[in-house]
């Protein structure tokens, strides 16, 4: 295969992907609830800002709408699609990550204003392996606990997968490749980046904190 076939093959991919991404599940769930949640809470169209505006209910839905659409173009379109075109599933995936989470944090649909990453990213990293997920929900529930902050859990948990990964990596335990371990790389970084106000607010002592039941 060519260069500029490959090329071309992972572009319309991403492309297609890009597209599921743009969905903004957060804003549509506002407007259902007849609001406009990017003039709420932190104003983000993320499942935590929903769930502060409008609800847990209405947040997990959030949550596991935006992880869909994160998981199904990688398994769909990276997947089947790859295969079709004949660049290899392998490499549909990553191109499938790349276009879903380009489309969840860069959406055309708001202007190219979207939401942090973290439910898409988990649902997309999910749809090519398993172990970097769990361990991922698993510290990023520890670290919430402790602190009952979403966006330090969402920081933590997002710099844990790609750790797990290049520890798995040099070890030769799983299925581990340099090209996924550099995808998740990036991922954790834009989702650090995303959270830079949070983190300034963090240092201050001033980030907004779930209180504890009763």
């Amino acid at each position: 295969m060519s260069l500029q076939s490959f090329l071309g093959g992972g572009i319309c991919i991403a492309f297609i992907a890009y597209f599921v991404g743009s969905i903004p599940f957060g804003y549509l769930i506002g407007k259902l609830n007849g609001v406009d949640i990017r003039r709420h809470g932190s104003k983000n169209i993320g499942a935590t800002n929903v769930r502060r505006t409008l609800g847990k209910d209405w947040g997990m839905v959030c949550f596991v709408l935006d992880f869909l659409k994160g998981l199904l173009p990688v398994i769909v379109i990276g997947n089947w699609l790859g295969g079709r075109m004949a660049i290899g599933s392998e490499w549909g995936e990553m191109f499938a990550i790349a276009g879903t989470i380009a489309g969840h944090v860069f959406p055309y649909t708001l202007d190219f204003k979207g939401g942090k990453g973290v439910a898409t990213s988990l649902g997309a990293i999910l749809g090519v392996t398993v172990m970097p997920v769990i361990v991922g929900a698993v510290v990023w529930y520890i670290t919430f606990l402790r602190t009952r902050m979403v966006s330090m859990a969402s920081l933590v948990a997002a710099a844990s997968m790609p750790l797990f990964a290049i520890v798995m990596f040099l070890l030769d335990l799983g299925d581990y490749n340099v090209a996924n371990i550099v995808l998740m790389c990036i991922i954790a970084a834009l989702i650090i980046v995303r959270h830079k106000d949070n983190i300034k607010r963090i240092r201050k002592g001033q980030e907004s904190k779930f209180s504890r039941k009763k």
